[in-house]
């Protein structure tokens, strides 16, 4: 991975990355004894491929980076505190030592690939926005985008609906609801033939769904693939609703993929692991690592 130094600073990386979703870590020195290259307060911020400020530089900044990233890779995310000896765990001239607090975030805890930005399509998205997903939404028209602008939300033309399902990044949860009944089509047939997409959905009535999946099994699909496809959208919580207004329906599409992307989380406690913070509070001296 690189270790790419970018000019910005850690509180405009920090804003930014947390705005656009991207997984990150915030290093910060919390406490130093004897020579270091920096005081406490120090931060930087670290990407699987960028870095942003500094603590010094140095066997321990490096140190400091490959636990980082080891955390991102592992998606241990959470705080962890490291401690370094400079003149022992990291080999430097400096003999200090310091304790460094790594708080690692996940981003997006989901991505949501929307295909279609007509009514429902769009009240979908300013109902997700709040929430901690990384929004893809695409349509073939090129004027429907026009002021789009919220955090993790990017926009594409649907151009080619195989090459679009193509390009999704694995686990990802769809929406097919476009304004065209054969490009719904195309879309489900691209992504039933994909094992790794976390779930589908199409809107429509029940009649549409009878249509589509007579085509699909004259087109030589299974009914284990068709049986991924969730249809119409929000009938979870939907089954009794009257109120067919847009904004109603993208309700309860947004509660069904609640439901779809709520995973506990992989830590089963909050904060420091105790004796860490006891070693922190006690003696920043002894190394925890």
């Amino acid at each position: 991975m690189s270790n790419l130094q970018v000019p910005e600073t850690w509180h405009a990386a920090l804003n930014r990355l947390q705005r656009d979703g991207t997984p990150h870590v915030l290093a910060t020195q919390v406490t130093s004894a004897g020579s270091t290259p920096r005081e406490p307060g120090a931060r930087m911020v670290i990407t699987a491929d960028a870095i942003f400020d500094t603590l010094g530089g140095g066997t321990f900044e490096w140190q400091t980076i490959s636990a980082a990233r080891a955390c991102l890779a592992e998606q241990r995310y959470g705080l962890s505190l490291e401690a370094f000896s400079l003149g022992g765990r990291s080999g430097q001239c400096c003999g200090g030592f310091v304790n460094i607090l790594l708080e690692a975030f996940p981003g997006a805890t989901a991505l949501i690939a929307i295909f279609g930005a007509g009514h429902v399509g769009q009240e979908i998205v300013k109902l997700g926005a709040p929430l901690p997903w990384q929004l893809h939404w695409y349509d073939s028209r090129s004027d429907v985008f026009a002021r789009q602008q919220q955090p993790r939300l990017h926009c594409y033309s649907l151009n080619d609906a195989a090459q679009s399902v193509a390009d999704l990044p694995a686990n990802t949860h769809t929406l097919v609801l476009t304004h065209n009944h054969d490009e719904d089509y195309m879309l489900i047939k691209a992504l039933i033939e994909r094992d790794d997409v976390a779930s589908i959905g199409l809107i429509g009535s029940d009649s549409k769904w009878a249509s589509f999946s007579g085509r699909l099994k004259r087109d030589g699909y299974t009914d284990e693939q068709m049986a991924r496809v969730r249809s119409p959208i929000g009938r979870i919580h939907a089954t009794k609703l009257h109120n067919k207004t847009p904004y109603a329906i993208a309700l309860t599409v947004v509660a069904e993929l609640l439901w779809l992307t709520d995973t506990p989380s992989s830590q089963e406690n909050r904060g420091l692991d105790s004796q860490s913070l006891r070693t922190l509070l006690t003696d920043p001296l002894t190394t925890t690592s």
